[in-house]
């Protein structure tokens, strides 16, 4: 799945029970892709392309990089650590967008 169609059914991806309670967003700057700003309130997913809201973190990698994280060929952690991800903000909002992304890739790529 490619960046631009993992973005675009985030929203109906989402797992209201799992985000209950959580309010934090995101900007992905995703070289070679674009730019998606994802926000999470009221159990909810809303994502806007180019989206300019204030967020808790900006999250900036590769679009090849992006796609290896959704497909699960690259460890979110250590595409940090090695430099591949650059994130700016609040990193412990991050770490727990890890956990989304690991869940949302499994289950869009189990619907093929």
């Amino acid at each position: 799945m490619g960046t631009r169609a993992f973005f675009e059914s985030l929203e109906a991806q989402a797992d209201p029970a799992r985000l209950h309670g959580t309010e934090v967003a995101y900007r992905f700057v995703i070289d070679g892709a674009g730019t998606w700003h994802v926000a999470i309130r009221d159990g909810s997913i809303t994502v806007t392309e180019n989206g300019d809201a204030p967020v808790d973190a900006t999250i900036r990698t590769s679009a090849a990089v992006f796609d290896r994280i959704v497909a699960r060929e690259q460890n979110p952690a250590m595409a940090y650590m090695t430099g591949k991800v650059k994130v700016d903000g609040d990193l412990a909002a991050v770490t727990r967008l890890q956990g989304l992304l690991d869940r949302k890739s499994t289950r869009l790529n189990s619907s093929h």
